[in-house]
């Protein structure tokens, strides 16, 4: 029922998301439970450490130096203000702090005042994930140098329709990032997002992209669009819920170890999504008032809705047991 593979093929995929809701829930929360704690949820926060002024034409960005957005460009935070964010967080209960940069890619001198970053929150015992868009394979040695235990890197979407998202950078060149992290030893976050206008088929070759890689990803993202205005994607349609809790049980099932995120868009989903999210297998949320320049719920309101599920926040792991921990 849960074994890893690396083969799926499209069709296969396919099928899966033509399941009758029922069954395909059924098969999915089946395959949680033989992999994880079936009312256990990691939890990580997420903090912008630079914000707004980033070269890439994402469709979807608030970031994006291209578009007029609501976003002020700032510069890369001091490390006192990262470390005391860092703090907070692990209070509210957040076992990784992940930090986020709106750049192509580092410079190596900036790469340096992260890895300081890294160091601080791993000496308040947090487990720690950053995203800094591309990065070569020295920089990514420097990061695990550094003690980094995750990096994210979205493959956002199919690679038939990724060029009606992104025209600078290549689906490779996101690849090539995936692997040059894998080969540093660092656990890999990478998921995607829907609602960007892609199709059923689309979906389902994302998640193929995903679990056929040599390795599975440590944590697998899943965000719903979050509708900027002053981006080419703002209009856009909502997702039907349905779809989206669908694709929720197909990466779990494709990949039945991996931690499997909600992330973001979460302000705009009921509490009833969420449930049946974390029931087809999301095992992994972000915990904070934002995400990088969106919303998110309020801690208050995910406690509560844990307390109304009877789920648990899972506790800090042990660096010992790094790659059994809480991935992403």
């Amino acid at each position: 029922m849960s074994s890893v593979r690396h083969d799926w093929h499209i069709g296969e995929v396919l099928e899966l998301f033509a399941l009758p809701f029922s069954d395909l829930m059924f098969q999915a929360h089946q395959v949680h439970r033989a992999n994880f704690p079936a009312n256990e949820v990691q939890v990580s926060t997420l903090l912008s450490i630079k914000t707004g002024a980033c070269p890439e034409d994402c469709g979807y960005c608030s970031q994006s130096a291209r578009y007029d957005t609501s976003v002020e460009r700032e510069r890369l935070l001091p490390l006192e203000e990262v470390l005391a964010s860092a703090q907070r967080a692990k209070e509210t209960g957040a076992t990784r702090f992940c930090m986020g940069a709106a750049w192509r890619n580092p410079t190596d001198k900036n790469l340096e005042v992260v890895a300081e970053m890294v160091q601080g929150v791993k000496a308040l015992g947090m487990e720690t994930c950053v995203t800094l868009g591309m990065l070569q394979p020295h920089q990514a040695q420097r990061l695990k140098q550094s003690g980094l235990d995750y990096y994210n890197h979205n493959l956002d979407t199919s690679p038939e329709f990724y060029g009606q998202v992104i025209t600078t950078r290549t689906y490779q060149d996101r690849l090539d990032t995936l692997d040059a992290v894998r080969e540093a030893g660092i656990h890999v976050c990478s998921g995607g997002i829907l609602g960007l206008g892609e199709t059923r088929k689309d979906r389902a070759r994302l998640l193929q992209q995903l679990a056929n890689l040599k390795q599975h990803p440590d944590s697998v993202p899943i965000n719903d669009l979050v509708r900027i205005e002053g981006t080419p994607m703002s209009d856009n349609p909502k997702l039907d819920p349905f779809e989206f809790i669908r694709v929720i049980a197909v990466a779990r099932i494709l990949m039945p170890q991996s931690y499997v995120r909600l992330s973001a868009g979460r302000t705009e989903m009921s509490d009833e999504t969420q449930a049946w999210c974390f029931f087809a297998g999301a095992n992994s949320i972000f915990y904070g008032d934002k995400l990088l320049t969106t919303e998110n719920p309020a801690e208050n309101h995910d406690r509560e809705l844990f307390k109304r599920l009877g789920i648990e926040c899972e506790a800090p792991k042990h660096h010992s047991h790094a790659h059994a921990s809480l991935h992403g």
